[in-house]
């Protein structure tokens, strides 16, 4: 089956439709597959469609299909053009983005804005294009943020930044979203096994590059390899994201593991600021 195959199209009359960003690998892959097995016409979205090798042949192998299309997040046309010709829409899963390890004395503030333009007005310009379809079909939107928007870590200024923007914009539109029918909820993983980590564009020398801050960010990545070897899988991530596309009364927030709501539950009651900051120092001591 071709990347841009009709055949899903067909062969999903009648079914719900939903469009995920970020598809070719890991959550978003995993949702894509769990998706259509769950009965969902999927629209799996990527920017480059030669990479999608993998996902058609998950799907394959999961007796189910899915239509894919190219989308840039970063483009507002290509979000529109990868859009146009729907007649319906039931939900949208904002998945798409970047990591980015980094401190902001070391690196362009260009940088930064780039890790915004994925991770947070790429999120905007494909939720834009959905909305009117999402307002007369009733839908939803998911959006895919991580603990790293509830907090700021270590090393991940331009990234938790990105994320923290994505929770309060999603959290001030899901009232205002609400009242035209269409449900807004944002999903917080912790430490997930996939490729995210290996895409986040660290040098093999980033340790002798980092002067005076080699220490912290050796105690950083070592902290770091420890909390990603017990990683939760993609899998168990896209099975709790598809439950949630179907929930009746979904909650805005949803927290994909104990170990995430641990996390996050120390920020939400920390009214000053001083728990998180001894939790996060502790991971740059030497």
């Amino acid at each position: 089956m071709s990347a841009e195959s009709t055949e899903s199209t067909e062969s999903a009359e009648g079914a719900k439709t939903v469009l995920i960003t970020g598809t070719s690998t890991g959550i978003g892959l995993a949702t894509a597959v769990a998706a259509a097995r769950a009965g969902w016409h999927v629209i799996a979205t990527m920017r480059d469609t030669a990479k999608a090798g993998a996902l058609l042949a998950a799907a394959e192998q999961a007796g189910t299909t899915v239509e894919v299309r190219a989308l840039d997040v970063t483009d507002p046309a290509s979000a529109a053009a990868c859009l146009a010709g729907l007649d319906r829409l039931d939900a949208l899963v904002n998945n798409a983005g970047a990591g980015h390890v980094g401190t902001l004395e070391q690196e362009g503030v260009e940088e930064v804005r780039a890790v915004m333009e994925v991770n947070f007005f790429g999120v905007l310009h494909v939720t834009k294009a959905a909305l009117p379809l999402l307002r007369a079909s009733r839908g939803r939107v998911l959006t895919v943020t991580s603990v790293g928007g509830v907090i700021g870590q270590p090393f991940n200024e331009a990234y938790c930044a990105a994320k923290f923007a994505v929770e309060g914009f999603m959290e001030s539109l899901a009232p205002v979203a609400a009242t035209t029918g269409v449900t807004v909820g944002v999903i917080e993983p912790g430490a997930v096994a996939s490729e995210f980590v290996a895409n986040v564009g660290l040098p093999d020398d980033a340790l002798e590059q980092a002067g005076p801050y080699a220490p912290a960010l050796a105690a950083y990545l070592e902290r770091t390899r420890g909390a990603f070897a017990d990683a939760q899988s993609p899998q168990d991530v896209a099975d709790l994201i598809v439950d949630g596309l179907t929930a009746e009364h979904p909650a805005f927030r949803l927290l994909t593991s104990e170990a995430a709501r641990a996390f996050a539950g120390a920020k939400l009651k920390d009214l000053d600021g001083s728990a998180v900051q001894t939790l996060t120092a502790a991971w740059v001591a030497g």
